[in-house]
């Protein structure tokens, strides 16, 4: 009894060093903050609300700020800090800069949660919440939201360059970049149908209203009086100009008639492999809407690679 007691104690102690010199990710889930933090999905939900209602646009930049922090090192909030002596962070890599939007509300909810459960609840666990809440405000579905999720003490202006996609992006290689993450072919055209909220800048859809072939005319002539052939980057026009501040399923309806805004967006329905699932959504707002939140759920599930340094920060722009 004696000798085994001594191999249980052994094997706890190694695992609990192993923990402190290499950071291990616990399990997620939904009731991680049960006892912590009981309060806080109600907390997220006070601070999202209002600035939807007050900017609907502001509900699909949340979006977007958790697929450009999952999909770079994991869901740890990276792409929150600021630059530092010490490294260049995400904030100003290429497809975020003068983008990505919605930081000063994840701080609000930081402050709102720090000041009832301090030093508690992660950053990125907050940006995922968020992000569930801003498609669900925008009239789209609702999930449970695995939670215990750590902050990264660092950031990378070159891992965001090379792991988001572009607006230029092909199916093929959206289906890559998508399975190198883990992530099916059918979870990366779910998770494109974000697209159906939202604004875009000129310089990022330029080239397709003015160069693709595979475009319906009377759409390309409309997004042109906003967006010239020069000048103009910044202009905005909406994904999905039916219902830009909905969030259901007229995305993939717009690429079956060609009115997809950006190539990327258009390359799912270009005679290629998810032609069949986009008509599927476009016809199906129910399984588009399952599929989406179930595919949340798994890009949600990416975590920073072992012995990345994390913890629960206090600031979500700095480390503690």
């Amino acid at each position: 009894m004696g000798l085994l007691f001594a191999r249980i104690f052994f094997l706890v102690t190694a695992l609990l060093v192993l923990c402190v010199l290499l950071p291990c990710h616990a399990k997620l889930s939904t009731k991680f903050y049960a006892k912590k933090c009981p309060n806080l999905e109600s907390i997220v939900r006070a601070v999202m609300a209002p600035a939807v209602a007050a900017e609907p646009r502001m509900g699909a930049s949340i979006i977007r700020l958790f697929f450009h922090d999952c999909f770079v090192n994991g869901c740890d909030a990276s792409i929150l800090l600021d630059d530092t002596p010490t490294f260049t962070g995400e904030k100003n890599a290429g497809a975020n800069a003068n983008s990505v939007r919605g930081y000063e509300v994840i701080d609000t909810i930081k402050t709102r949660v720090e000041a009832a459960c301090k030093a508690t609840v992660s950053c990125a666990d907050i940006v995922a919440l968020a992000a569930r809440d801003a498609v669900n405000l925008l009239s789209g579905p609702t999930w449970k939201v695995p939670l215990g999720r750590k902050d990264s003490r660092t950031a990378s202006q070159s891992a965001a360059n090379a792991n988001l996609p572009g607006p230029g992006s092909s199916a093929a290689s959206l289906v890559a970049a998508f399975a190198a993450k883990g992530l099916s072919a059918r979870a990366m055209t779910a998770l494109s149908g974000a697209h159906t909220v939202g604004w875009v800048r000129c310089l990022f859809f330029r080239g397709r209203i003015y160069g693709e072939p595979n475009i319906n005319a009377t759409f390309a002539a409309a997004r042109q009086r906003t967006c010239p052939q020069t000048g103009g980057d910044g202009n905005l026009a909406p994904f999905d100009d039916q219902t830009p501040d909905t969030f259901d399923n007229a995305y993939y309806t717009n690429l079956v008639a060609q009115r997809g805004l950006m190539h990327s967006d258009q390359e799912l329905f270009n005679g290629g492999s998810q032609d069949g699932l986009v008509r599927k959504y476009s016809g199906n707002a129910k399984i588009f809407a399952g599929d989406f939140a179930k595919a949340m759920v798994k890009m949600g599930g990416l975590l920073p690679a072992a012995g990345t340094p994390t913890e629960v920060r206090l600031n979500c722009r700095m480390p503690n």
